[in-house]
Protein backbone atom coordinates (compact mmCIF):
# COMPACT_ATOMS: atom_id res chain seq x y z
CA UNK A 1 0.00 0.00 0.00
CA UNK A 2 1.37 3.41 -0.97
CA UNK A 3 1.38 5.82 1.96
CA UNK A 4 2.34 9.13 0.39
CA UNK A 5 3.24 10.89 -2.79
CA UNK A 6 6.54 9.86 -4.33
CA UNK A 7 8.12 13.18 -3.34
CA UNK A 8 10.05 11.61 -0.45
CA UNK A 9 11.58 9.07 -2.80
CA UNK A 10 12.20 11.58 -5.60
CA UNK A 11 14.04 13.69 -3.02
CA UNK A 12 15.99 10.59 -2.01
CA UNK A 13 17.05 10.02 -5.62
CA UNK A 14 18.02 13.66 -6.17
CA UNK A 15 19.89 14.01 -2.88
CA UNK A 16 21.57 10.67 -3.48
CA UNK A 17 22.90 11.97 -6.78
CA UNK A 18 23.99 15.21 -5.09
CA UNK A 19 25.89 13.18 -2.47
CA UNK A 20 27.56 11.15 -5.22
CA UNK A 21 28.67 14.33 -6.98
CA UNK A 22 29.83 15.80 -3.66
CA UNK A 23 31.91 12.75 -2.77
CA UNK A 24 33.51 12.34 -6.19
CA UNK A 25 34.20 16.08 -6.43
CA UNK A 26 35.81 16.15 -2.99
CA UNK A 27 37.97 13.16 -3.93
CA UNK A 28 39.08 14.74 -7.21
CA UNK A 29 39.64 18.21 -5.70
CA UNK A 30 41.79 16.70 -2.96
CA UNK A 31 44.03 15.26 -5.71
CA UNK A 32 42.89 11.73 -4.83
CA UNK A 33 44.65 12.09 -1.46
CA UNK A 34 42.01 10.56 0.77
CA UNK A 35 39.63 7.75 -0.04
CA UNK A 36 37.42 8.94 2.84
CA UNK A 37 36.36 11.84 0.62
CA UNK A 38 34.22 9.27 -1.20
CA UNK A 39 32.07 8.52 1.87
CA UNK A 40 29.29 10.90 0.74
CA UNK A 41 29.26 9.14 -2.64
CA UNK A 42 28.81 5.75 -0.98
CA UNK A 43 25.90 7.09 1.08
CA UNK A 44 24.52 8.70 -2.07
CA UNK A 45 24.50 5.47 -4.05
CA UNK A 46 22.56 3.62 -1.36
CA UNK A 47 20.14 6.52 -0.77
CA UNK A 48 19.47 6.86 -4.51
CA UNK A 49 18.81 3.12 -4.78
CA UNK A 50 16.39 3.31 -1.84
CA UNK A 51 14.69 6.26 -3.53
CA UNK A 52 14.19 4.20 -6.68
CA UNK A 53 12.88 1.24 -4.66
CA UNK A 54 10.43 3.45 -2.77
CA UNK A 55 9.20 5.06 -5.96
CA UNK A 56 8.82 1.89 -8.02
CA UNK A 57 7.69 -0.60 -5.38
CA UNK A 58 4.82 0.78 -3.27
CA UNK A 59 4.82 -2.27 -1.01
CA UNK A 60 8.40 -1.47 0.02
CA UNK A 61 8.00 2.26 0.59
CA UNK A 62 8.13 2.02 4.36
CA UNK A 63 11.32 -0.06 4.29
CA UNK A 64 12.93 2.32 1.78
CA UNK A 65 11.96 5.37 3.84
CA UNK A 66 13.35 3.87 7.04
CA UNK A 67 16.56 2.99 5.20
CA UNK A 68 16.92 6.54 3.94
CA UNK A 69 16.23 7.82 7.45
CA UNK A 70 18.83 5.54 9.00
CA UNK A 71 21.45 6.59 6.48
CA UNK A 72 20.55 10.25 7.03
CA UNK A 73 21.05 9.90 10.79
CA UNK A 74 24.35 8.08 10.27
CA UNK A 75 25.43 10.74 7.78
CA UNK A 76 24.73 13.55 10.23
CA UNK A 77 26.40 11.77 13.14
CA UNK A 78 29.41 10.77 11.06
CA UNK A 79 29.92 14.30 9.79
CA UNK A 80 29.56 15.97 13.19
CA UNK A 81 33.29 15.67 13.86
CA UNK A 82 33.75 18.29 11.17
CA UNK A 83 31.58 20.91 12.88
CA UNK A 84 34.54 22.72 14.53
CA UNK A 85 36.23 23.03 11.13
CA UNK A 86 32.97 24.23 9.57
CA UNK A 87 32.59 26.89 12.27
CA UNK A 88 36.22 27.91 11.86
CA UNK A 89 35.76 28.18 8.10
CA UNK A 90 32.62 30.30 8.51
CA UNK A 91 34.36 32.65 10.93
CA UNK A 92 37.34 33.12 8.61
CA UNK A 93 39.84 31.03 10.54
CA UNK A 94 42.25 28.63 8.91
CA UNK A 95 41.34 24.94 8.68
CA UNK A 96 43.38 21.88 7.80
CA UNK A 97 41.22 21.02 4.79
CA UNK A 98 38.67 23.38 3.29
CA UNK A 99 37.45 20.58 1.02
CA UNK A 100 36.76 18.28 3.97
CA UNK A 101 35.00 21.03 5.94
CA UNK A 102 32.75 21.98 3.01
CA UNK A 103 32.03 18.34 2.20
CA UNK A 104 31.09 17.50 5.79
CA UNK A 105 28.96 20.62 6.11
CA UNK A 106 27.12 19.83 2.89
CA UNK A 107 26.59 16.24 3.99
CA UNK A 108 25.07 17.39 7.28
CA UNK A 109 22.66 19.74 5.49
CA UNK A 110 21.66 17.17 2.87
CA UNK A 111 21.13 14.45 5.47
CA UNK A 112 19.04 16.77 7.65
CA UNK A 113 16.83 17.54 4.64
CA UNK A 114 16.42 13.82 3.98
CA UNK A 115 15.66 13.17 7.63
CA UNK A 116 12.94 15.84 7.61
CA UNK A 117 11.40 14.24 4.51
CA UNK A 118 11.39 10.80 6.14
CA UNK A 119 9.80 12.20 9.31
CA UNK A 120 7.07 13.76 7.16
CA UNK A 121 6.62 10.44 5.33
CA UNK A 122 6.17 8.61 8.64
CA UNK A 123 3.63 11.21 9.80
CA UNK A 124 1.70 10.85 6.55
CA UNK A 125 1.85 7.08 6.81
CA UNK A 126 0.49 7.11 10.36
CA UNK A 127 -2.27 9.55 9.42
CA UNK A 128 -3.26 7.27 6.55
CA UNK A 129 -3.31 4.08 8.62
CA UNK A 130 -4.88 5.65 11.75
CA UNK A 131 -7.62 8.04 10.59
Amino acid sequence: MAYSSPSTFMLGKVMGIVLIVLGVSAYVLSDFASITALIPAIFGVVIAILGVVGQQQPDRQRLAAYGIGLLAVLGVLGSMRGVPAIIALLTGEAVDSVIAAVSQGAMIIICLILLAAVIQFVRDMRATTNP
